[in-house]
């Protein structure tokens, strides 16, 4: 017989306390329909009246199958629940679900508050009664609990007690300062269990000062607490919170979680996890974590040849899971470690398909070490590699010629008196018997410099004929930059991800001295990978 195990998502609540994050209530929006569509059973919104974008967001609040949540605080000391305008600005959301946040940690009590134990109760007490009394769920996110539970474990019980007995659904015990071992917390939560709160009344909220908060998050759920508290890519302040994108599959996935425990995410929706992580990087304009388990770029990649070797007889022999179950895919990356089992499973996934003993496996494993030698590097390259083996085999269409290129950067008085920059770059291509010259500038709709490869990028892609349609949509997402040797004459490798209207995305690499040099080697490999990947026919020479 299962359990029922609740998910509860803080990532616009809790997220956005993340260094450098501020969502937008369009973004707001767009990541709530997102968790609904995986299935988790709370949305915490945020805190309506503590900013205008959380106010906006419940306002304009979309349709949810999950139970849409609003944040706040107790009541303060010296006024009623109902006079209360912090707790009015939070019921007036008209969220069905409240969640207010109050001190269990007589340290926290007497010394952030600055008030009595006996007054903290009572505003936990009243507060809880009067969202209930509203006719909404209640829960109570009960702050600092570990640590209070392990100075005074008598208080801690006592203010959770409060909240249970005033009517609580779910009396929260959080790790605030994410400081507490998983053993901590599995011998807490007994414990509170054993006190006479049911484990079905019991959340974990964790934070992952110490690595752990997953770790702390599933001890909980050992010991009998039945929903679960996170953040998608575990967002969060500081170090962040406990991350839902490796707790749901893990739930789903694992023993004894799998078989014990029911969850609203379905395994078809689980599918759309690895979409649902990506959207919230996209949106933060950050570059997805590529170690991330379950949904990382690596978190199914075999570099070494042995591996490769045992994964093409079967996946199970180096992979814990498979990872379409995530919406992910296996890699196998090539590089100098590399054995002909990567390379034939690599090409293979990249629909080029060669022989068995084609002499041409061994020339393209020698000119990949060769090239790493070189300061090239093709784990992450993927687009560059196939275009390398596509060389070597003969197979890779002359689309166009590069005949030269120039790029300046200009730095001069605006009419304001300012000083700015200016890239303009030349690009001379060779399609057919034709030379077509374009030039284009680096400044963004605002006026300001992009940058010398944003010039490049631009004047390579501004007109190359009969591809033209095929490359429109294609724009630079990533720029990386590694020096693979110290000193003034230093190799410098170049990374670039690019992505088309489609939402693929590839990288491709470049190696000089000259940093430009590197940058538009691998802006001219993007092109021609996306052409070939489109199948575009090359003009014939004149």
């Amino acid at each position: 017989m299962t359990e029922r195990l609740y998910l509860y998502d803080t990532t616009l609540r809790d997220g956005q306390q993340t260094q450098g994050v501020q969502f937008s209530t369009r973004e707001k929006i767009q990541i709530a329909e997102a968790l609904d569509a995986l299935g988790v059973d709370h949305i915490e919104g945020g805190w309506p009246g503590a900013n205008p974008t959380d106010s906006e967001f419940f306002e304009t609040r979309p349709e949810t199958r999950a139970t849409l949540t609003a944040f706040g605080m107790t009541k303060r000391a010296g006024r009623s629940a109902e006079n209360d305008e912090v707790l009015a600005a939070v019921l007036n959301a008209g969220t069905p679900s409240v969640c207010i946040v109050g001190k269990t940690h007589d340290f926290h009590v007497t010394t952030a508050l600055g008030i009595t134990l006996d007054e903290n109760l009572v505003n936990i007490r009243d507060s809880i009664a009067h969202i209930v009394a509203q006719g909404r769920e209640a829960l109570f996110d009960a702050e600092h609990f570990f640590d209070g539970w392990k100075a005074n474990p008598d208080y801690a019980l006592e203010a959770i007690r409060a909240a249970h007995e005033a009517g609580a659904r779910w009396i929260v015990l959080c790790d605030t300062n994410g400081g507490s071992m998983p053993e901590e917390i599995a011998h807490i939560t007994r414990a509170v269990i054993a006190a006479g709160i049911s484990g079905d009344h019991l959340g974990i909220h964790c934070h992952d000062d110490t690595g752990q908060a997953v770790a702390g998050s599933l001890a909980a759920v050992e010991a009998g607490a039945r929903q679960i508290q996170g953040t998608l890519n575990g967002l969060g302040e500081r170090c962040g919170n406990a991350n839902l994108t490796t707790l749901i599959p893990t739930l789903l996935l694992k023993e004894p979680y799998a078989s014990k425990l029911e969850t609203g995410v379905s395994f078809d929706a689980l599918k759309g996890l690895r979409r649902a992580s990506r959207l919230l990087d996209d949106i933060l304009n950050r570059v997805p974590s590529k170690q991330a388990p379950y949904v990382g770029a690596s978190a199914f990649a075999h570099k070494a040849g042995l591996h490769a070797s045992a994964i093409a007889k079967d996946p199970s022999t180096y992979e814990h899971v498979d990872p379409a179950v995530v919406g992910n895919s296996r890699i196998v990356p090539m590089s100098n470690q590399a054995g002909q089992s990567n390379l034939r499973e690599r090409l293979m996934r990249a629909g080029i398909e060669v022989e068995k003993g084609d002499p041409a496996l061994a020339r393209i494993l020698d000119r990949i070490k060769e090239q790493e030698s070189r300061g090239y590097s093709y784990d992450t390259a993927q687009a560059s590699f196939e275009l390398l083996a596509l060389d070597e085999l003969g197979r890779l269409p002359d689309f166009f010629e590069v005949k030269r290129y120039r790029v300046t950067v200009e730095r001069r008085r605006n009419k304001r008196g300012k000083m700015v920059s200016l890239s303009e770059a030349v690009v001379v291509v060779k399609i057919g018997g034709e030379k077509v010259l374009s030039v284009s500038e680096s400044a963004g709709p605002d006026g300001s410099d992009r940058g010398p490869v944003n010039a490049l990028s631009r004047a390579l892609g501004k007109d190359l004929g009969p591809y033209q349609s095929i490359i429109d949509d294609v724009h630079l997402v990533d720029f990386k930059v590694r020096i693979t040797d110290g000193g003034t004459d230093a190799v410098t490798r170049v990374i670039i991800d690019s992505e088309d209207g489609q939402g693929n995305r590839w990288s491709t690499v470049g190696v000089s001295a000259n940093i430009v040099d590197a940058s538009f080697d691998a802006l001219v490999e993007s092109i021609r990978w996306k052409l070939v990947r489109d199948g575009a026919e090359p003009v014939a020479r004149v």
